[in-house]
């Protein structure tokens, strides 16, 4: 409950136009430190409990053994993560790709679903709590690669969840 407390917390920072992507390159230490706030810490988090959904928790365990194996003793970089989810899928899943729309984006999508009969259409767009007009910046190019998992009334949450990832404005 506090952890979602907290998430909560950060999603309304990270709803302001003002916020700020995970991960960026920085040229100064005073830019150092203003990376490692709670929203990269929370979001962060967020992400890779995200990303344990999608892949299942068997897949997403093996992927931090290689990587924590790979680079035991050693430095690493975001990357050398997504690579090593990447090695543990077999190219299923473009790992990186997915998650570089997360990390390298301010903000979250708003995910608007529609039925009609039996069909269901999904469309993504840049969430803003609120517009701050100096510091407002187009949204247009932002596309996130958004794992959606469902059920159908055949299924139960356990034996049988649907997964689509919507890597475009809309899908069906």
């Amino acid at each position: 409950e506090d952890f979602l407390n907290l998430i909560f917390k950060a999603m309304m920072k990270d709803s302001l136009n003002s916020s700020h992507p995970v991960s960026s390159a920085v040229q100064s230490s005073e830019q150092i430190e203003e990376m490692f706030d709670a929203l990269s810490y929370i979001k962060g988090a967020s992400l890779l409990l995200m990303l344990k959904h999608y892949l299942t928790k068997d897949v997403f365990q093996a992927g931090i053994e290689i990587y924590l194996h790979n680079h035991s003793y050693g430095s690493a970089q975001s990357d050398d993560l997504w690579d090593s989810m990447n090695e543990i899928t077999n190219g299923t899943l473009d790992v990186k790709k997915l998650m570089k729309t997360w990390i390298l984006h301010k903000g979250f999508p708003l995910v608007t679903v529609v039925r009609k009969g039996k069909i269901i259409s999904v469309q993504q767009e840049k969430f803003l709590y609120c517009m701050e007009p100096e510091n407002w910046t187009s949204d247009a190019s932002y596309l996130w690669h958004i794992p959606l998992t469902y059920i159908t009334s055949s299924c139960n949450l356990t034996h049988c969840t649907n997964a689509y990832l919507l890597d475009q404005k809309s899908g069906m």
